[in-house]
């Protein structure tokens, strides 16, 4: 695949290798940046989707889903990581997998300011409280990227996430 196809066809990469980890609960804030991966997880009949109001349920609601049987992801945006960090203990402690995705903002080409505090500081937040974090900043390393993520949680009972870098999903222009 090219750079371009790839720039466009993430989400459904995602999608994809989800489907192919047997994820069947995705737990969601609604953000832009996957909107694609939500509508196709909505649409999917075999795939339980949840829309939060916050992003610490998904922690929550995921690891009641592992301990039914079901593996789950959770997406979310960076600013919503904050919110998880106190719960992702449950986690650690039990050892209770979790597959996070987070697209990122307050990087390349950001213009809210509010959004660049939590955006620089998402990879240490979460390495400061053991959760295994890799970066996705070129599309065409989307479905090894996931993959290997999501092999990561599920066989070593552990948290890990995904940050999808700005430059993937695009920056969002100011609206006059």
């Amino acid at each position: 695949m090219n750079e371009v196809d790839a720039a466009i066809a993430w989400p459904d990469e995602i999608y994809g290798v989800l489907k192919d980890m047997d994820v069947s609960q995705v737990c969601y804030v609604p953000d832009a940046g996957h909107k694609i991966l939500i509508e196709r997880s909505i649409a999917d009949n075999q795939m339980t989707t949840v829309r939060l109001t916050t992003e610490e349920e998904g922690v929550a609601m995921l690891a009641g889903s592992w301990l039914g049987g079901a593996k789950g992801a959770l997406l979310m945006q960076s600013s919503g990581v904050g919110n998880c960090i106190n719960m992702v203990g449950i986690n650690q402690e039990c050892r209770i997998p979790l597959l996070m995705l987070v697209t990122m903002r307050g990087e390349w080409g950001e213009f809210n300011p509010w959004q660049t505090t939590m955006g620089q500081g998402t990879q240490d937040a979460l390495e400061s409280v053991g959760v295994i974090v890799h970066r996705l900043d070129d599309a065409t390393q989307t479905a090894d990227t996931i993959r290997a993520a999501a092999r990561q949680a599920f066989l070593s009972y552990r948290p890990v996430a995904v940050l999808i870098g700005q430059r993937m999903i695009g920056y969002k222009e100011f609206a006059k």
